[in-house]
């Protein structure tokens, strides 16, 4: 290479980097100088961490089974996915959580909603303790574990799928009803998570990890189980607890998050297909469709085996339906670089 060429080269990257410095330090005149500067004195926007949630950053992983598909009832291979930034609840909402929301929907909604659709609709089934399970004796759990504060830190059931959207749309509500009176920027919506934010969020950064916790085993190297479910047939008591357990009672995955296998199954927000994974979209995949009554839960329960832990595992339950295992959590987009996290 001639010495011209290499002093060219020099000039060029000489140039490129005082361009580049020039650029990212600019500063507009006061008076515009007629150049095009956008509207100035524009409040600076950070997006905080709403309470008790976590973050889950933006990334790339592979949705679908992480083992054999036992069921072999859908098309649920693995595909690659690219999910926005996002943060999460740490723990399912609790008994006492989403008492503040009856709460307040009773002393201030009445006008609105009415009282009678609060407690019909909202206020979580407790029957569904005697209900789910024939001849089994449920009464003392229908009487005492959403009233009594014994349970407040237990996750609530007995919820639907509406009931959780509009506990969302009332936390957003009450969360930006406080910002606007505080002259503070809106937050995003609270929401229920879409089912590949939340399999994305169980893996915890792990790709393709069969649990929250890695692989393969239900047990950790002392014995002890790694989550709520039921570990045998007739034995539901093994992992410490006979129904559900207070949140956090076992290790949070590498992103934070506790109960992402076992303690009770989680709503999302997409409709179910057995074919959704090769008909929705790579970039934030999500499945709508307004005439299935059939909505995703995730996670797997404490009355359900280890299949049902499996990060990749796909069920449903109808929207309708409340059961004494299924509850959820809620999610809020990050607002940020192309949706991801500035770390």
């Amino acid at each position: 290479m001639n010495k011209l060429c290499v002093l060219r080269k020099a000039w060029i990257a000489l140039s490129l980097s005082a361009f580049a410095i020039l650029s990212c330090g600019r500063k507009a005149p006061e008076d515009g100088g007629g150049d095009l500067i956008g509207v100035q004195g524009r409040e600076g926007w950070v997006q905080t961490v709403p309470y008790g949630m976590v973050v889950a950053p933006s990334g790339t992983f592979h949705m679908g089974q992480a083992d054999q598909d036992v069921p072999a009832t859908q098309i649920n291979f693995n595909r690659q996915v690219t999910i926005g930034g996002f943060y999460m609840d740490e723990t399912e909402i609790t008994n006492n959580e989403y008492r503040q929301f009856i709460d307040v929907m009773l002393k201030d909604s009445l006008d609105v909603l009415g009282q009678p659709y609060i407690m019909t609709e909202l206020y979580p089934d407790t029957t569904v303790w005697v209900r789910d399970f024939a001849h089994h004796m449920g009464d003392p759990m229908m009487e005492y574990y959403y009233a009594h504060p014994a349970f407040d830190e237990y996750p609530v059931v007995g919820v639907d799928w509406w009931a959780a959207k509009y506990f969302c749309e009332w936390r957003t509500k009450h969360m930006n009803n406080w910002r606007a009176q505080n002259g503070l920027w809106q937050m995003p919506r609270f929401r229920l998570p879409s089912e590949a934010e939340w399999e994305y969020a169980a893996r915890g950064g792990r790709d393709m990890a069969k649990y929250p916790w890695g692989n393969p085993y239900i047990r950790n190297s002392k014995g002890c189980m790694l989550a709520n479910f039921k570990p045998g047939r007739g034995n539901y008591y093994d992992d410490g607890f006979m129904y559900s357990s207070p949140v956090a009672s076992y290790f949070s995955n590498d992103y934070g998050l506790y109960d992402m296998a076992g303690n009770i199954s989680e709503w999302c927000e997409d409709a179910y297909y057995d074919a959704a994974m090769p008909v929705t979209w790579d970039l934030n995949p999500t499945y709508f469709d307004d005439n299935e009554p059939r909505k995703i839960i995730r996670g797997g329960s404490w009355k359900d085996i280890a299949y049902f832990l499996e990060t990749g595992t796909r069920t449903f339950e109808y929207q309708d339906t409340t059961k004494s295992y299924i509850g959820f959590r809620c999610v809020m987009t990050y607002l940020g670089r192309s949706s991801g996290f500035e770390f």
